[in-house]
């Protein structure tokens, strides 16, 4: 919902939503993105083996000429035919600072730890977990009372605006990569 904001208020030019897609048919994001008038399609993966599962859903963002696929809420490990279906066009946003923190309960995971920060990551997905190149990171310090949803709530309204940014950025082109460095422009 972030993302169709940004593309409505014009912070993503010439950008557009193709389509939104979930492995889960009563996913919220879909009804959300029906009542926007958005295509929306449910490819199933329950008792499917992932490499099939996942090249019908290539298979479908390639009929809707997908660019760039951001994964929002999309629980699921890509299969390495996926990424590589779209080297550097898959971004994710994960909550925490990585690479501190990767998979489920991030900000669990912070608060057990200690941490004093905390924040989420968007980056390229590659075909390790929470891996790929980072684009752009947003921090959240971490108060002493809070809880793993009050933390979540103050990372996730960081998370729609770091997601946002990252987006523009490839978008824009204006980047490359150094080994696993992002470097957009004004970087050296």
């Amino acid at each position: 919902m972030a993302i169709a904001e940004a593309i409505r208020e014009g912070r993503l030019p010439g950008a557009e939503i193709a389509v939104v897609l979930s492995n889960l048919p009563g996913a919220p994001g879909l009804q959300a993105a029906r009542e926007l008038g958005l295509p929306v399609i449910a490819i199933p993966s329950a008792g499917r083996k992932r490499a099939e599962h996942d090249a019908e859903v290539v298979a479908a963002l390639r009929q809707h000429r997908v660019d760039l696929v951001c994964l929002a809420g999309y629980m699921r490990i890509l299969s390495p035919e996926f990424v590589r279906a779209f080297p550097n066009r898959i971004l994710n946003v994960h909550p925490a600072l990585l690479p501190a923190f990767p998979g489920l309960d991030a900000q669990a995971q912070a608060l057990e730890f200690g941490a004093k920060v905390a924040g989420c990551t968007v980056h390229f997905v590659d075909e390790a977990v929470d891996h790929g190149a980072i684009i752009m990171q947003r921090v959240v310090p971490v108060l002493d009372q809070d809880t793993a949803e009050s933390l979540s709530a103050r990372i996730l309204e960081q998370e729609h605006i770091a997601y946002t940014e990252a987006i523009a950025h490839v978008l824009s082109g204006e980047y490359h990569l150094v080994g696993r460095r992002y470097v957009g422009r004004n970087q050296k």
